[in-house]
């Protein structure tokens, strides 16, 4: 293992001391190079070689002073000499590798050296230094890449964790498909990849797993699966007990435990192929890859490589920061900026995050535990820092500082599996921060052996108590990212899950499969202060589901603490589905503040606000829930389904169909009526049905072709399973369900794009029939299209409506007869909303060659339009109130006190929003 940055400082001002007067390259030079490797605990020849050869431009032969591929190449004069010289010579030599194209072995960095001062550049930074050598203890930290401590950014790095996995998704498919696989793949993988880990991260000696397979094992990989079965047998036993006669190799490598390399595995059969697959794997720089999506990477090296290639499944570490800050992190790091200066407070405090215990019942491959894990021992180190100087010259013994361990992490995984992940994942970022505390505290605690672990239950979460993996006294915090599965979607066995968690809650079958984990949570918080969060689908926060789910979970006592709004939960991923989702944070207890994250101004940065309530809905509102209603909330005209035909497609025909039919019977076209549902009315299609209705019995049978079509109806209608059909097949030129009235009437569209800004819908002549996948309003007039177009409306549709994937699904029982109309309207309102209601169809007019979807277009709407639209809003605003609304968010806020007040018998007189006038109807 890696010499700790303690000793390494301790090395480098002995190193100064002992050349501050050497002069003579030709000398001393390779002695120096020797020595500096040596200060890091490295032997040099290990790694790199003096006097590499090299052809440069000018045909002639050049030598490298000292030359490490792919790493450093390093150049020395003698004291006094000019370093701008040695460096031009560095990048001449450089350039000679790229022309005999040996780009693989071009550095990353670049030493110079002329006893007195030193240089290093970082070719793929871009940065420099130079210092004296007096001064080398300064800068140390910067010759990190010698020994492998490296600097770790947890940022988003997609194309660095793709080629990983391209990598290690080569060497799986080589073994899979020359018969090594199931469990003990899975296993060899992840001992394979904590070895890659191990050695790039300082775990290991610097390339010790590399160096392994490259010195002793041959080429055409005859012997590879016997030597790795025998590194792992080393590796699961404790250096005092191996045998004495062992290769140095092995017996230098660290005693791992933990389980990780107890199991014995069948030897994995390699060829020649399969031993370049693992040495190219060997070669990536493993330390690039956080821990935190250690766990994806894995499930997507063990997919097939064509989904492969679509792209792994990555979750943006920033997203699964916005649970952990909201939840806790943030008010922890808020309480340490105000005790920093106290050191008692701060040991206080230290005891107290110490204490702490984290449950994540769905925890998969653990990317929740390890960011909460690697963020609290930040803060750790934080404190540690605060009450302890930095000392280069003396050792800290940090095994007696350090308190936060991985034994206060617990998790619950169906799948065995990421349950391995997951703990593996544990490790490797429990020492990520080791090196960290090393760096800021002068000495690395010791990472192997494994000696504790996160507790990772292999078990149903939602068949299992949770008390028996983390007994709720004992537990601080829940949070976790379930499974998202629609209802429709689950399996038989997550049906039968559901069933058992929420059986006995009143159209549980609606729900969505996270919702099960908010019903155990909230069994299993009863009588503690425990606060939880999870990642949900929005769809719990949004239509149907949140009268069954938010119902059920007031009566328990559960009150929202906190939530993120609607954001895209991010693949880091390219080519892969985005989610829509949301964060609740909640408990039994109110939050002393409560906020509310908004997404509607920047998708990525949130506006943070407070809120006196949260209400299911995620707004700052009172906890009132929308449950379908049969009749409207206010004195409005009653919606209506269109027209609904059950008819195997014989009613209905295209204009060829209507053609050929009006061709065999000229009187058949007095029945034929233009049929719309939402596709066609949005994209201005037309479709055609037979409109039997009035049709005389005598008539219809002289008419061939239509015959033909009804009898086809009956067969259709007599072949279904399902009663109800089987019946309409004694009616069999009548649509099944019929509310036309022969009126004009307002159609909206059940289903439309969430890229629009308006549901488009509008009037239609009486001649015209509204298919079922349409809603029909007879009698409404202009004022009702300006309100049901508005803004307003829209804003309430957006936060109550369900979803057809992410398109607004519009529901008369749910929708329409919930939304609060302005209340006690006066005439000169009502007109006013009129006339800006007839503007935007009058708008509409003026551009008859484009259809409805390319008007309500984000992208295309016509500025008249658009105007005409913005002039209604706000006319319709100010019919709710004299203060214009911010955002879509304000509107629903006041949408839903307005709801409870109407919904409460107190006030049932503010009912009324019948107008006061008759109005003229467009």
């Amino acid at each position: 293992m890696p010499l700790s940055w303690n000793e390494i400082r301790n090395n480098a001002i002995q190193f100064s001391k002992e050349w501050a007067d050497e002069s003579r390259e030709e000398a001393e030079a390779k002695t120096f190079w020797d020595a500096f490797f040596q200060l890091f605990g490295i032997k040099r020849r290990t790694f790199a070689s003096f006097e590499a050869p090299v052809k440069k431009l000018s045909g002639h032969w050049g030598f490298i002073d000292l030359f490490w591929k792919g790493m450093l190449l390093a150049e020395h004069k003698s004291r006094g000499e000019s370093l701008d010289k040695a460096q031009s010579q560095a990048m001449d030599y450089i350039q000679a590798l790229k022309n005999e194209k040996r780009d693989k072995e071009v550095p990353r960095y670049v030493a110079i050296s002329d006893f007195a001062t030193m240089a290093l550049h970082d070719l793929e930074e871009g940065t420099s230094i130079e210092f004296p050598l007096a001064d080398l203890v300064k800068h140390i930290e910067s010759f990190g890449f010698i020994p492998g401590y490296k600097q770790h950014i947890f940022a988003d790095q997609a194309p660095i964790n793709i080629e990983a996995v391209e990598l290690l998704g080569g060497l799986h498919d080589e073994l899979k498909a020359g018969g090594y696989s199931g469990h003990e793949l899975e296993r060899f993988l992840v001992r394979i990849l904590f070895c890659l880990f191990a050695e790039d991260t300082g775990l290991f000696d610097r390339d010790a797993f590399t160096l392994y397979i490259e010195n002793h094992t041959a080429e055409d990989g005859s012997d590879l699966g016997a030597k790795l079965a025998r590194l792992f047998e080393v590796l699961n036993r404790p250096q005092e007990k191996r045998q004495a006669n062992l290769l140095e190799e092995l017996r230098a490598l660290e005693y791992v435990n933990g389980d990780l390399f107890a199991e014995p595995l069948a030897f994995a059969d390699f060829n020649r192929k399969m031993r370049d697959k693992l040495l190219v794997c060997c070669r990536f720089d493993w330390s690039k890859i956080s821990p935190a999506v250690f766990g994806s990477l894995f499930q997507s090296v063990m997919e097939g490589p064509e989904r492969r290639k679509a792209g792994a499944h990555y979750t943006s570490e920033r997203d699964i920061l916005k649970l952990v800050r909201s939840l806790f992190l943030d008010d922890l790091r808020a309480e340490f900026e105000k005790i920093k200066s106290s050191k008692a407070k701060l040991e206080t405090f230290h005891d107290k995050i110490a204490s702490l215990k984290f449950l994540d019942p769905a925890c998969g491959c653990g990317n929740f535990l390890v960011i909460t894990y690697r963020e609290l021992r930040q803060l750790e180190i934080d404190i540690l820092t605060a009450l302890h100087s930095k000392l280069d010259s003396r050792r800290i013994d940090i095994s007696t500082l350090t308190k936060v361990e991985l034994t206060s992490f617990y998790g619950i995984e169906i799948s065995e599996f990421p349950a391995q992940i997951a703990q593996t994942g544990m490790w490797l970022v429990d020492h990520q921060m080791n090196l960290v505390l090393g760096k800021a505290m002068g000495e690395t605690r010791a990472s192997l052996p494994l000696s504790k672990s996160a507790t990772i239950r292999h078990a149903n979460a939602l068949r299992i108590d949770w008390n028996e993996v983390l007994p709720a006294a004992q537990c601080s915090y829940v949070l976790g990212n379930p499974p998202f599965i629609g209802g429709k979607y689950q399996s038989a066995e997550q049906r039968a899950d559901m069933a058992h968690v929420a059986g006995a809650v009143k159209n549980y079958g609606l729900l969505d499969f996270v919702t099960a984990w908010y019903f155990l949570a909230a069994k299993y918080i009863q009588g503690s202060t425990i606060p939880v969060a999870f990642v949900s689908t929005n769809s719990i926060c949004q239509g149907e589901q949140v009268g069954v789910l938010w119902g059920a979970l007031f009566r328990t006592g559960i009150r929202i603490r906190f939530a993120h709004r609607t954001f895209t939960w991010m693949s880091e991923a390219s080519g892969k589905a985005h989610v829509h989702v949301v964060i609740v944070g909640f408990g039994l207890q109110d939050a002393t503040t409560k906020r509310i994250f908004d997404y509607e101004q920047d998708p990525v940065n949130p506006l943070a606000s407070e809120a006196k309530n949260i209400s299911p809905y995620l707004v700052d509102g009172p906890d009132v829930v929308v449950v379908n209603r049969s009749k409207p909330l206010c004195n409005v005209p009653e919606i209506k389904f269109g027209n609904q035909p059950i008819d195997g497609g014989y009613l209905l025909m295209n204009e060829d169909q209507k053609r050929e039919v009006n061709r065999e019977c000229p009187k058949a076209k007095k029945w034929i009526r233009l049929y719309l549902g939402a596709e066609e009315y949005i994209n201005g299609l037309k479709r055609w049905c037979l409109w039997l209705k009035d049709a005389l019995p005598h008539e219809i049978n002289e008419c061939q072709p239509v015959m033909r079509r009804v009898d086809e109806v009956k067969k259709f209608r007599l072949s279904s399973k399902r009663p109800d059909t089987v019946k309409l097949a004694k009616s069999p030129s009548q649509f099944a369900f019929v509310s036309h009235t022969e009126k004009s009437y307002l159609i909206i569209p059940s289903a439309s794009s969430e890229r629009r800004d308006y549901i488009p819908m509008g009037f239609l002549p009486a001649n015209v029939i509204a298919s079922n996948l349409c809603l029909i309003i007879p009698g409404a007039q202009t004022y009702h299209f300006g309100i049901l177009t508005s803004s307003m409306h829209m804003a309430f549709v957006r936060q109550i409506c369900g979803r057809l994937k992410s398109d607004y699904r519009y529901s008369a029982k749910l929708v329409y007869n919930n939304f609060p109309w302005p209340q006690s309207m006066t005439d000169k309102q009502i007109a006013k909303i009129e006339a800006k209601a007839q503007a935007v169809m009058d708008a509409r007019a003026v551009h008859p060659d484009s259809n409805l979807a390319v008007l309500y277009s984000q992208l295309t709407m016509p500025p008249n339009l658009r105007k005409a639209h913005d002039e209604l809003d706000k006319a319709v605003e100010q019919c709710y109130r004299k203060e214009p609304f911010k955002s879509d968010r304000e509107r629903v806020e006041f949408l839903f006190t307005l709801y409870e007040k109407l919904t409460n018998p107190l006030t049932a007189g503010l009912s009324d929003s019948k107008p006061k006038r008759k109005r003229k109807q467009s």
